[in-house]
């Protein structure tokens, strides 16, 4: 969703669908400017927006993860406890945090039902009992850089997804977790920091290999995989690299190759990129070069055309 207003009242209404307790204070309605752009994911959301006027807002996230940055060369940051640094991100599991600025601001925000992400995250670190907790609000002074380059990506591959790429949108939903819980002082990154505890049998390995061939059309990821035999993300990914020297993320890459190969040796009529997204590859030339170095010919060869 893209719109830019001079509306306050949409503003706030807008901004209240992803952040129910968001509120703006002291607005100087003569200079009020809005730029508003927003993502949405099956269970997370990214928004960017700028705003310009004399501004003091005020976010509390309820059943939430909050990871934001608010840059403006006079923007202040702060929480009941104290100062935020504002040239860093931060990340917020409940605690209300206050910014101002008087002239404009570009914020950037990732928002993650608190739910769903303590599912993942538990899945991915194999503790059933993982409770996802944040510092008062944490900020990144070392890996910053990243969560922000991070979210600059996610924001321009989601801006070119459409309706069909589910299996692209989960991926980058995951992704996009995965690099905020790891980038802040959370519970997430101590737990994947100490050793895996799951290890599997032969017999883990080959139903999830059974588990990826019937599923690969879908917009699974390696943690649905691991959810399916019952192990944790970790652990598959231990058993995989034991039994196969493969990681399971590997694997699905090649089970979804080895879909489009099929598509396009059908006869599929739809363009070689089309096909390609289909089945979770957003970037035509890596795709054509994976299909060559698996296949000896280009995705054009297979299909018996020129290429579109």
């Amino acid at each position: 969703m893209r719109f830019r207003s001079r509306d306050l009242a949409r503003v706030e209404t807008t901004w209240r669908e992803f952040v129910p307790s968001a509120v703006l204070h002291s607005v100087d309605p003569q200079r009020f400017r809005f730029d508003w752009h927003s993502e949405q994911m099956e269970a997370a959301s990214l928004v960017r927006y700028e705003l310009a006027a004399e501004v003091r807002s005020t976010a509390e996230p309820h059943d939430q993860l909050l990871a934001c940055r608010v840059d403006g060369a006079d923007a202040r940051v702060w929480t009941d406890k104290g100062d935020v640094d504002a040239r860093l991100p931060w990340l917020s599991d409940g605690t209300r945090v206050h910014a101002r600025w008087d002239r404009s601001a570009t914020v950037r925000a990732l928002i993650f039902d608190r739910r769903e992400a303590e599912r993942m995250a538990r899945q991915i670190t194999g503790d059933d009992g993982l409770l996802l907790r944040a510092a008062e609000p944490s900020d990144a002074p070392a890996i910053g850089q990243r969560w922000e380059r991070m979210f600059d990506y996610l924001e321009t591959a989601l801006a070119d997804l459409g309706p069909a790429d589910a299996i692209l949108r989960a991926e980058l939903e995951r992704h996009a977790l995965v690099v905020t819980l790891s980038a802040f002082a959370t519970t997430f990154r101590d737990r994947v920091g100490s050793p895996a505890r799951n290890a599997a049998a032969p017999a883990t390995v080959r139903r999830a290999l059974v588990f990826i061939e019937e599923n690969a059309h879908r917009p699974i990821t390696v943690d649905d995989v691991a959810a399916a035999v019952h192990i944790s993300t970790r652990g598959l990914q231990y058993a995989f690299r034991r039994s196969l020297d493969l990681t399971p993320v590997e694997y699905l890459r090649g089970a979804r190759l080895e879909g489009a190969h099929r598509d396009l040796r059908a006869g599929d009529p739809a363009p070689i990129a089309t096909i390609a997204r289909r089945w979770g590859f957003a970037h035509p030339s890596r795709f054509a070069a994976a299909y060559r170095a698996a296949y000896g010919i280009t995705p054009a060869q297979a299909s018996g055309r020129r290429g579109r």
